[in-house]
This record gives structure tokens, C-alpha cells and sequence, in this order.
């Protein structure tokens, strides 16, 4: 019998624009739940009630706090290098009056990379943690729905971040690009009792 170590084996590694090719051909479909990570087409986790409620509150909250400052994406792709496409639920990139209609938004364009977690909470710190870092996402939250917990990222280094903080229920937080906004911790953990984003600006 032949035994095979998982060095003897090579894996066909697909490109960024390979990938969208795919989607182009019907190869994958909107329906298809998938990502592009290092190479590999991904399955994400089916999104629950709870899930896309936190979703929808937390983008609600982006909308309000940035205003006409920086774009919001949610769950839409970001490029990432040649090889690797996720689908973050939620992202502040930069303002762009085209909103992006030539191409996805790159490292250089995304401010804030927030992915929020029930199911996924050891692959979106094993894998997404070093695949934003890996690529210079300079500020990376990744919120726990189930602990009601979130840990920031800032400062990517190689495969990690130098510096995360944990913040729970009843704070506020500031995205490093615009530090006179901010997000209440209830709205990204879906917390009864929220209060609304405040963008730290007042009327001429």
C-alpha cells in the first residue's frame, strides 16, 4: 500500500482572478457560500439569525458613524494579493466615488476589517488573523457573539498583529483611521440597550 505525506502531494493553488473567472463561467454561483483563501476556495459557515442580526445592527452603526468619510462594505469581497479574496462581514475602506466599480478594494483601501463570530471563532483567528496581518490590514476586530467579547488587532507584523485589546459590553470603540468616531460595543455584539454610533462631529 502507498502511503502519502501531505508533502508529496501538490495542490493546485487558484488566482484572485482565476477565482472571479469562475464566477464569470457559473462555476460558482451568488448562491455559492465561498472565499478565496491562499489559493483555496473556502465553504464559509452558514450565516444564523443571530449572526445576520449583529450584522445588520453593527452596519447600521458603520453607516451612521462614517457618514460620507469612508465607504462601508458588508460581506463583500477585499483582494488580497493574488491569491486570497475573503468575504469579511463587514469593511471601512476608503471613499471612493465609483464605490469600487473597476475592482475590489485592496489593502491600501481598507481601514478596518470587522468579522463577526459564532461558529467561526477559531478560523477567523487561525486563518484571518495572519491572512490580514500577512497583508497590512492595519486594523483588524474580530467581535465573539457568543462570549460577547471583541478583540482588536492594529499594528500587523509579519503573521500577527503587535498589539490586541479586549472590550466587552457597555465601551466604545475607535477606528485608528478616524479616532473622533465612535462605535458602541453593544451595537457590534448585538447587545440590548445599544446607543447609537457617534461620529463625534456637531452641526456648523
Amino acid at each position: 500500500m502507498l502511503h502519502l505525506m501531505p508533502g508529496d502531494i501538490a495542490k493546485r493553488r487558484f488566482s484572485a482572478d482565476e477565482y472571479q473567472l469562475m464566477g464569470e463561467a457559473g462555476i460558482l454561483s451568488a448562491d455559492d457560500r465561498v472565499e478565496l483563501i491562499d489559493g483555496e476556495v473556502v465553504e464559509m459557515t452558514p450565516i444564523g439569525t443571530v449572526h445576520t442580526s449583529a450584522v445588520m445592527r453593527a452596519t447600521s452603526a458603520l453607516f451612521q458613524a462614517a457618514g460620507t468619510r469612508a465607504g462601508v462594505r458588508v460581506q463583500s469581497p477585499i483582494r488580497l494579493g493574488n491569491f486570497s479574496e475573503p468575504e469579511p462581514d463587514l469593511a471601512l475602506v476608503r471613499w471612493r466615488d465609483d464605490f469600487y466599480g473597476t475592482a475590489h478594494p485592496g489593502p491600501d483601501d481598507v481601514l478596518l476589517v470587522i468579522e463577526m463570530a459564532d461558529t467561526s471563532l477559531r478560523y477567523d483567528r487561525l486563518i484571518k488573523v495572519p491572512l490580514y496581518a500577512r497583508h497590512g490590514i492595519v486594523e483588524y476586530w474580530l467581535v465573539d457573539l457568543t462570549a460577547s467579547a471583541i478583540t482588536c488587532y492594529t499594528s500587523p507584523h509579519g503573521d500577527t498583529y503587535r498589539k490586541m485589546s479586549g472590550h466587552g459590553p457597555g465601551e466604545t470603540l475607535s477606528p485608528g483611521s478616524f479616532p473622533d468616531i465612535r462605535i458602541a460595543t453593544n451595537d457590534l455584539l448585538n447587545q440590548p440597550g445599544s446607543t447609537q454610533a457617534d461620529s463625534g462631529l456637531t452641526d456648523p
